[in-house]
């Protein structure tokens, strides 16, 4: 079985191991830069080795593929150390802090002839899957535009990730990341951006508004916030239907197809077990054995483009990360 290793040991990282090991993959080490910290997160997912530095984790040789789950400016340095020792990766949204990053490490892993995914988990989800079925069979017709919103009230503290501009804090690559990332996936890469934000007084985006506009003209647009708590639910319009996704638009849920006349004539909804962090890995796992070195779900190549709109986003509304 192919062997996964767990880089770094907060929450989301606790949420795919959790994911990873109900549904019978392998989790053969974590590593955090405190040893303590992997011998707890060993301890209580049952991981057999725990490692104090993440370059300990990148040379174990039971570990086949990285998961990488460090705050936004970290991602890029975390990506080349796995890569640099012949580790797979699959690197937690956004994939880094800016087009630059992506493409270094898109080429890297080219260059060593191994698999790079973003963990963009909602893309490898059944309701997506369905979601693209329907448009690839016509029933949307030509479609006009899209809306997602991704609201959460987040801590409003200052030394809060969330709100440290040091570690990329902020909205748009917490959460607009995901609205942007399903615009590119069902209408390509935009042609015109257009963005605006309001800020938090320790100076990252407290919510970010878009307007994309994409080659065959539909526009895509989305709300992101971390002062809010807001419904988070899609809608695509076509001109033969549309398609209603529920809340929560990027998790498992509820898909909804109206008709040109406003019918409802289909209901998708499946359930998943666990939180369906699972299909990443499943794809993860089967692009390695195959032999490739990303997935069509969400190219490597897709991803350095969709920092790149992030980047013109920024751009857009003034926001710029002191690290960069």
């Amino acid at each position: 079985m192919i062997g996964w290793g767990i880089l770094a040991t907060g929450g989301v990282a606790g949420a795919f191991t959790r994911d990873l090991i109900a549904h019978g993959h392998r989790v053969a080490a974590v590593g955090s830069r405190s040893l303590a910290s992997a011998e707890a997160f060993a301890a209580t997912h049952g991981i057999p080795q725990a490692h104090g530095s993440y370059e300990d984790l990148a040379t174990d040789p039971n570990v086949d593929v990285i998961y990488i789950a460090t705050p936004h400016n970290l991602h890029s340095e975390n990506a080349t150390l796995a890569l640099e020792h012949g580790k797979h990766i699959l690197v937690e949204k956004s994939f880094t802090l800016t087009e630059a990053q992506a493409s270094t490490v898109v080429e890297l892993g080219l260059q060593m002839g191994l698999v790079v995914v973003e963990a963009m988990w909602t893309r490898f989800l059944p309701h997506m899957a369905h979601v693209r079925n329907l448009i690839a069979a016509g029933r949307l017709g030509e479609i006009r535009s899209l809306h997602a919103d991704h609201t959460q009230n987040l801590p409003r503290e200052d030394t809060h990730r969330i709100n440290n501009p040091y570690l990329a804090g902020g909205a748009l690559l917490d959460l607009g990341i995901y609205p942007v990332s399903f615009a590119h996936d069902i209408l390509g890469a935009p042609v015109d951006i257009d963005a605006h934000a309001t800020f938090t007084r320790s100076g990252v985006d407290a919510s970010v508004a878009t307007i994309l506009t994409h080659e065959n003209g539909a526009m895509s647009t989305s709300f992101s916030s971390l002062e809010t708590r807001g419904p988070n639910r899609a809608t695509i319009l076509g001109t033969e239907g549309r398609i209603e996704i529920a809340d929560t638009w990027y998790a498992p849920t509820t898909v909804s197809l109206y008709d040109a006349r406003n019918s409802l004539v289909d209901v998708y909804d499946q359930a998943v077990s666990g939180r369906g962090m699972q299909f990443q890995a499943a794809e993860v796992e089967r692009v390695i054995r195959d032999g490739n070195h990303g997935s069509p779900l969400i190219t490597p190549e897709e991803s350095v483009t969709v920092m790149r709109t992030m980047d013109a986003i920024r751009a857009k509304i003034g926001l710029r990360y002191p690290n960069e």
